[in-house]
């Protein structure tokens, strides 16, 4: 059995993810240049290219900045929701799309994706668990808040990368003008260390052995404010199961998670 989990990089500046196994590569989200993207890729010991497929959460551009020159280098399909694809000015070279359905499983070699819906102002904007080997893996970034459709598709995780975005009081203080603060902490907005927190304590199966906290913002959180709040959140709970933490960075790749 071997499945690997690795971050390349998350936040506003770019947003990228490999899970692979034996079989079957796949890089999510495209939100790094090709030479960032294998770069990052090589720093970890992982190949530069070959990827089966890559998947796509939402349009926004820190999270496709790479798609085009990746796609293309790599032959790869984009795999990718009708009214994501609709939103974007594509490069009409790129011909090798796959369309799904937010709720509707599709596999790529051994590995099945479940996309499903999430409350960003985005055009479709999903999320993904990943089945393969017995192993579950949940990516969630980019929502507002926590709808119980959430809850319910990150149960049962052995690794889940979960968006904690801001500090609140950080983000009222902070240089953003007072518009993009609003969209920030709306309902289509990104999750604060708050409501990730609640979601640890209380609604958090305590499945998973690895924990990512993603996303964070590099003007409006600081990353030991965010892990305090997470590790406060799970301590705190009744129910046993504490995975072991880790912080996604935009500068730098996690390590490679091996399950």
């Amino acid at each position: 059995m071997s499945v690997r989990v690795c971050v390349l990089g998350s936040g506003s500046r770019g947003n990228s993810t490999l899970i692979a196994t034996e079989k079957t590569r796949l890089l999510v989200d495209a939100g790094f240049s090709r030479r960032e993207t294998y770069a990052r890729l090589d720093a970890v010991g992982e190949r530069a290219g070959g990827f089966d497929a890559i998947v796509i959460s939402h349009e926004h551009s820190d999270h496709i900045r790479g798609l085009a020159s990746l796609a293309r280098d790599s032959k790869a399909p984009i795999y990718i929701a009708a009214a994501t694809r609709d939103a974007i000015r594509w490069d009409r070279r790129l011909k090798a799309f796959e369309m799904f359905s937010p709720g509707g499983k599709f596999t790529i070699g051994d590995i099945e994706v479940t996309p499903f819906n999430i409350p960003h102002d985005a055009a479709d904007p999903v999320a993904f668990t990943f089945d393969t080997q017995g192993i579950r893996i949940g990516l969630v970034t980019d929502l507002g808040y926590i709808p119980e459709l959430v809850k319910r598709h990150v149960a049962g995780c052995h690794c889940l990368i979960f968006e904690s975005n801001h500090d609140l009081e950080m983000l009222k203080i902070g240089p953003y003008p007072w518009a993009v603060k609003q969209r920030v902490m709306s309902r289509t907005g990104h999750l604060s260390n708050r409501t990730t927190g609640e979601f640890l304590h209380d609604g958090f199966d305590g499945t998973a052995q690895v924990l990512v906290l993603a996303h964070l913002s590099e003007n409006n959180n600081h990353p030991e404010i965010a892990r305090l709040s997470a590790l406060e959140a799970l301590n705190g709970r009744a129910r046993s199961g504490s995975p072991e933490l880790h912080l996604a960075s935009q500068a730098a790749p996690t390590p490679v998670f091996r399950f």
